[in-house]
C-alpha cells in the first residue's frame, strides 16, 4: 500500500455514491489494519492470543473458550466473521474447540474496539489493553450484568498471560446520552468527561470486529450537521443501517468538561505522570484554542485526503505536532522540553542501547523524533539511564511535574469557573480524585514527601552517611543531621554534596526508607557527634520500620479515599540517639531502688522516655512524622494519638513501639506499648467513644490526669499526691469514673480499690482501719472522690454521723425531685480490707446509722454575699449562731459553746449532722442540683475549724 492515495470527497449535498462510500471505509480499514498489526507485534507470542480470539469469545458462547460463564450469557458480533488465524488461535488455547453453525440469530453484540496506546509510538509490553463492547441498546439489564462478569472473567484469564486487560460494556445509545454506568477506578476515568473520550477513541480506536463507525463517513466540514448527514446515508439506503455504529459526532470540546477531565488526568498522573503530561496539555490546548481542530478530526481531515502512512497518522505523533506548534506560539520552551521528555519516557525505548533492541517501526520513528529536536546523545543517555538517578536527580524532575500537573490543575478550574460552567464529574467523583491529589500531593507540616512518583525505577543507595551538625563543627546545641553517599571519611563531607538535611535522625531515616534510598542491603556509617545513634540502632530502625510499612508505599484504594482519613498504624521511636540513663548512671539512680517502672525508675521515680518520633500511616496513605522532645513528650504524643482516634473510635490504630536494645530499651518500649494500648482501651472500649472517664497516669514523680472534652483530649499535670486528690475531689458535670494505668499508685492500692468499685448514681463510703487511724473515701454520685484521716474508737462513732449527714441531703433530693421519676439510691458503705494478698472493697450494713448518737444537732446554713466566699450560719440545737451577730468570730462562739455543754474535759470531735448550700454557690452560675462533693467539702472545712477552737 502506498503511502499517500487519492483524496476522497464527499458532498452531501451534490450527491454520493456507495462505491466512494465503500472506498473511503476501506481505506479506514487499511490504516485499521496496520494498527493492528502494530498491536500485535508489541505483544509476546503467549500474549497475542488474548488479542487474536477476544472477538471470537463475545461472538461464541462456547464453553472451551476463556470467559465461559453459562448458556445464558449474551454472544454473537454483528455482521463477524472469524479468520483462519482467528481459528487456529482458538484451537491452540482449547483443543476441543470447533466451530458450529449457529443459523440466523439477531446478534446481541454491536461491535469491539480497542482502544488507547495500543498500535501508537507508545505502547509497549507493559501497556493495557481497553476494549469497548458495545451490545445493542434493548439488551435486558441481566444480560448486561452477565457479560460485564464474563468481561471480569476474561481479564483475569489475559493476566495469566501477562496482558493487564479492561473490558467496558455499554451501548452506544447509552454513550450518545452521556449515561455511565462507572464510577472512577484505577481505569475508568467515570462521570469525568465524554467528548474527550470521543475523540481520543476517534483517533486511537481499532476496529476488532463488528459494525463499522459512522463517524467515518462523515466528512469534517459536515459534523456540524452530523444527524442529518447520517439520516441521508441509513434514509436513501447509501450504506445499511445496521453495518454502522453511530457513537455521534466529536465536536467542540464544552467548557463544563475540562475541569473533570483536568482532575481525572491528574488523578492518573499521580502513579504514572508521562501520559497524563501529554494529555493535560493537550486540554489546555483545546482550552484555549478554539479554532484549532480537535486531533480526531485532523486525522479523519488526513485519511480523506489521501494520508494512509502509519507513522504520520499515528495518535502519539498527531499529540506531539499538536503541543509542539502550541507551545511554540506560546514561547513556553521549558513546558515544551517536558513534552519531549514525557513522549520519550512514555515510548519506554532507550535509544542509546539500540543494539539490544529488535529493530522495529516505533524505534525507528522515536529516533527520527529525537533527531527532529536536536538532542545530544548525553541528554538521551540521562534519561535512557534512570536506573541510575539519584535522590538529587528525581527531585528536580519531581518539582518539574508536579508543578505542570498543578499549573494544569488551576488554569482548567479557573477556565470552568470563568464560564460559570458547572465540570462535568460527579461530587463524589471530584471529591475522590481530589484526595487522591491530596494525599499525594499536598505538603503538610510533618508529611514525609513521597519524591519518586514513577520517575525512575529505584532510588536504592549501596552507601549512605548519617553525620551529626555538630561533626561538622556546627553550633552548640543543634541537633541537626546530614545525609551524604559513599562516605567513609569525615573529613570528604566538606567536598562531597548533602543529600538531605533534617533536624531529625528519625525524620531523615524514614524518608529514605519510604523512598527507597535505604535497604536492607544499605552500607550504613553514622558519625553520631554528641549524640549516642549508632549503626545499630540504624539497623534496628530500619527493620521496625520494614515491620511497620512495606515498601513501596501502595497508593490508597478508592474505598480507603472515599471515607474520611484515619490513623492506620502508629510506630513510636523512643530516645533516638539518646541513653536517657547516662544521667542517671552518673548520679547513681539507678542503684537506689529496685523499681523498675521506666516511668518512674530508680528511687528517684525518673522518667526514661525523653524524646518520642511518632511515625504514622494514615487510610489516605500519607506518612507523617512528629517529633516530641520538649515538656511532657509522652503524654503530648499519647493526647495526639488519642485526638486522631476520636474520630474513628471503631477503628483503633495498631500501636508499634521501638526503642533501642541498650540498656532498657526493650523494657521502656513495652511499658509504653502497654500505655497506649490500656488508654485506648479504655477510652474507646466497644468501639465507640470517647468514654467520659479520668485517666490517672503516675510518671516522674508527677500524676497527669487524662480525660476528653467532647472529642478533643486534655490532661492535667498534678505536682503530688494531695493535688491529685484535690483534683479528683473537684465537681463534675456528669458521672465520670477515675481509671489507674496499671503501673499508677502502687504504693495506694487501696485507692485504686475504691476508685474501681464507683458506681454511677450512688454516694458509696469506703473506710480503711489501721490501728487508731482510719481512712474514709466518699464516692459521690457524679464519681468525684473524697477523702480524709480520722481517728478511729469504734465504727459507730466512725460511720454514724457521716450516714447521717449523708442521708439528711438524700432526703432532701427525694423531696424536691417528687414530681420526677427519680431513681435515689441511698448511701453504700464498704470496708476496704487485704484478706489473702488481694485489696477489696466488701460491702458492710449500714444498720448503725439509725441509732441516735449523743450530743448536738448541728446545722450550718450557707449564705453568698456577692462574690465573696460562702459563709455560714451555724444552729446547735436550738441556738442560733449567725455572720450578722458574730462574724470573724462564729467559730469560736460556737465551740465555747459546745464545749460548755460538754460534762467532761476530754476532748474529741463535733460533727456536723446537715447542712444548707446556696443554689448561686458560684457567682456565675445557679445549680439546680448541687453535688454531694460539694456539701463534702464545706463539711469538712467547717468541721475542721471547730474542732481546732474545741
Amino acid at each position: 500500500m502506498t503511502a499517500h492515495t487519492a483524496p476522497i470527497a464527499l458532498d452531501f449535498d451534490e450527491g454520493i455514491d456507495r462505491k466512494t462510500l465503500r472506498r473511503l471505509r476501506d481505506r479506514f480499514m487499511a490504516v485499521n489494519q496496520h494498527r493492528w498489526e502494530r498491536a500485535r507485534s508489541a505483544l509476546t507470542y503467549r500474549q497475542q492470543a488474548v488479542l487474536e480470539v477476544l472477538p471470537l469469545v463475545f461472538h461464541l458462547n462456547h464453553p472451551a473458550l476463556p470467559g465461559y460463564l453459562d448458556n445464558d450469557c449474551p454472544y454473537g458480533v454483528s455482521h463477524y466473521q472469524p479468520t483462519e488465524p482467528t481459528l487456529n488461535a482458538a484451537r491452540r488455547l482449547a483443543r476441543t474447540f470447533s466451530l458450529k453453525d449457529e443459523g440466523r440469530r439477531k446478534p446481541d453484540l454491536e461491535a469491539l474496539f480497542l482502544m488507547g496506546s495500543p498500535g501508537t509510538l507508545g505502547h509497549s509490553v507493559a501497556s493495557d489493553l481497553d476494549i469497548w463492547l458495545c451490545h445493542r441498546h434493548d439488551l435486558p439489564e441481566r444480560g448486561v450484568r452477565c457479560l460485564e462478569r464474563k468481561a471480569e472473567s476474561l481479564a483475569s484469564w489475559a493476566s495469566t498471560l501477562g496482558v493487564e486487560l479492561h473490558v467496558f460494556v455499554f451501548s452506544a445509545a447509552d454513550l450518545r446520552a452521556g449515561r455511565q454506568r462507572a464510577e472512577v477506578t484505577g481505569e475508568n476515568c467515570g462521570s469525568a468527561q465524554h467528548y474527550l473520550l470521543l475523540d481520543e477513541f476517534y483517533r486511537t480506536s481499532i476496529h476488532l470486529g463488528g459494525c463499522y463507525p459512522l463517524w467515518w463517513l462523515i466528512p469534517v466540514n459536515d459534523e456540524g450537521r452530523y444527524d442529518e448527514c447520517a439520516r441521508q446515508l441509513i434514509e436513501c439506503r447509501f450504506i445499511r443501517g445496521d453495518e454502522y455504529i453511530d457513537f455521534g459526532p466529536a465536536v467542540s470540546i464544552p467548557k463544563e468538561e475540562f475541569l473533570g477531565a483536568g482532575v481525572w488526568q491528574l488523578y492518573k498522573g499521580i502513579d504514572a505522570p508521562w501520559k497524563s503530561i501529554l494529555k493535560l496539555l493537550l486540554i489546555e490546548c483545546y482550552a484555549r484554542g478554539e479554532s484549532q481542530p480537535l486531533l480526531s478530526r485532523v486525522f479523519k481531515a488526513a485519511i480523506y485526503a489521501g494520508e494512509t502512512n502509519p507513522d504520520r497518522l499515528d495518535p502519539y505523533v498527531l499529540l506531539y505536532q499538536r503541543l509542539e506548534q502550541w507551545l511554540l506560539k506560546e514561547e513556553a520552551p521549558e513546558r515544551l522540553a517536558l513534552v519531549r521528555q514525557s513522549l520519550y519516557l512514555k515510548a519506554g525505548l532507550p535509544l542509546t542501547r539500540s543494539a539490544q533492541l529488535v529493530s522495529s517501526w516505533r524505534t525507528r520513528l522515536l529516533q527520527a523524533l529525537v533527531d527532529d529536536w536536536g538532542w545530544s546523545n548525553a541528554e538521551v543517555g540521562n534519561l535512557d539511564n534512570r536506573v541510575r538517578w539519584r535522590a538529587e536527580d528525581v527531585v528536580a524532575l519531581r518539582r518539574a511535574v508536579v508543578a505542570e500537573l498543578t499549573h494544569s490543575y488551576r488554569l482548567l478550574s479557573r477556565l470552568a469557573r470563568d464560564h460559570g460552567t458547572r465540570a462535568a464529574i460527579s461530587s463524589n467523583d471530584m471529591n475522590l480524585l481530589g484526595r487522591k491529589l491530596y494525599a499525594a500531593f499536598q505538603r503538610k507540616a510533618g508529611k514525609i514527601e513521597q519524591i519518586n512518583p514513577g520517575l525512575a525505577p529505584s532510588l536504592a543507595e549501596e552507601n549512605l552517611a548519617f553525620h551529626h551538625h555538630s561533626e561538622q563543627g556546627g553550633s552548640a546545641g543543634y541537633d541537626g543531621w546530614l545525609l551524604y553517599r559513599d562516605l567513609e571519611d569525615p573529613s570528604d563531607a566538606f567536598w562531597q554534596p548533602v543529600i538531605r538535611r533534617s533536624g531529625n535522625l528519625t525524620e531523615l531515616m524514614v524518608w529514605c526508607y519510604c523512598n527507597g534510598l535505604l535497604g536492607r542491603s544499605t552500607r550504613l556509617n553514622v558519625r553520631a557527634g554528641t549524640s549516642t545513634a549508632s549503626v545499630a540502632e540504624l539497623r534496628e530502625m530500619l527493620d521496625a520500620l520494614s515491620s511497620f510499612l512495606p515498601f513501596p508505599v501502595e497508593p490508597a484504594s478508592r474505598e480507603t479515599l472515599s471515607r474520611s482519613v484515619h490513623s492506620l498504624r502508629n510506630l513510636l521511636f523512643v530516645n533516638v540517639g539518646l541513653d536517657p540513663q547516662a544521667y542517671l548512671t552518673e548520679r547513681g539512680l539507678h542503684k537506689l531502688s529496685a523499681r523498675h517502672d521506666s516511668l518512674g525508675f530508680s528511687g528517684g521515680r525518673e522518667n526514661l522516655v525523653n524524646s518520642i518520633d511518632q511515625v504514622t500511616l494514615n487510610s489516605w496513605h500519607e506518612v507523617s512524622l512528629q517529633h516530641y522532645a520538649a515538656g511532657d513528650t509522652l503524654i503530648q504524643c499519647l493526647k495526639n494519638v488519642l485526638a486522631s482516634v476520636a474520630g474513628a473510635p471503631d477503628r483503633l490504630p495498631e500501636i508499634m513501639v521501638h526503642s533501642h536494645n541498650k540498656g532498657h530499651g526493650a523494657t521502656i518500649a513495652r511499658r509504653v506499648k502497654e500505655l497506649f494500648t490500656d488508654v485506648m482501651r479504655h477510652f474507646f472500649a466497644g468501639g465507640m467513644g470517647p468514654h467520659p472517664l479520668r485517666y490517672v497516669i503516675e510518671m516522674d514523680r508527677r500524676f497527669f490526669v487524662l480525660r476528653f472534652n467532647g472529642t478533643e483530649p486534655g490532661f492535667v499535670a498534678l505536682e503530688s499526691r494531695e493535688a491529685l486528690m484535690g483534683y479528683l475531689a473537684k465537681p463534675q458535670e456528669n458521672y465520670v469514673p477515675v481509671v489507674f494505668d496499671p503501673h499508677a499508685l502502687l504504693d495506694d492500692l487501696p485507692l485504686r480499690t475504691v476508685c474501681h468499685a464507683s458506681e454511677p448514681g450512688n454516694i458509696q463510703v469506703f473506710y480503711r482501719l489501721s490501728g487508731e487511724k482510719a481512712r474514709v473515701w466518699v464516692v459521690d454520685e457524679l464519681g468525684s472522690v473524697f477523702s480524709w484521716e480520722q481517728a478511729y474508737v469504734n465504727r459507730r462513732y466512725l460511720l454514724v454521723p457521716l450516714l447521717r449527714f449523708l442521708e439528711n441531703l438524700t432526703e432532701r433530693r427525694q423531696l424536691r425531685q417528687l414530681d420526677t421519676v427519680a431513681d435515689i439510691s441511698g448511701t453504700q458503705c464498704y470496708e476496704v480490707v487485704l484478706p489473702d494478698g488481694q485489696w477489696r472493697a466488701e460491702r458492710r450494713p449500714d444498720a448503725d446509722s439509725s441509732v441516735p448518737l449523743p450530743g448536738l444537732e448541728v446545722q450550718a446554713i450557707g449564705i453568698q454575699e456577692g462574690d465573696s466566699r460562702v459563709r455560714f450560719d451555724i444552729f446547735c440545737g436550738d441556738q442560733e449562731f449567725t455572720v450578722q451577730e458574730y462574724g470573724n468570730q462564729l467559730i469560736p462562739a460556737v465551740a465555747h459553746y459546745i464545749r460548755s455543754l460538754r460534762h467532761s474535759q476530754e476532748r474529741y470531735p463535733a460533727y456536723l449532722t446537715d447542712i444548707h448550700l446556696p443554689h448561686d454557690l458560684d457567682p456565675q452560675v445557679y445549680q439546680q442540683d448541687i453535688q454531694t462533693i460539694q456539701y463534702l467539702y464545706y463539711r469538712s472545712e467547717l468541721e475542721n475549724a471547730l474542732n481546732q477552737h474545741l
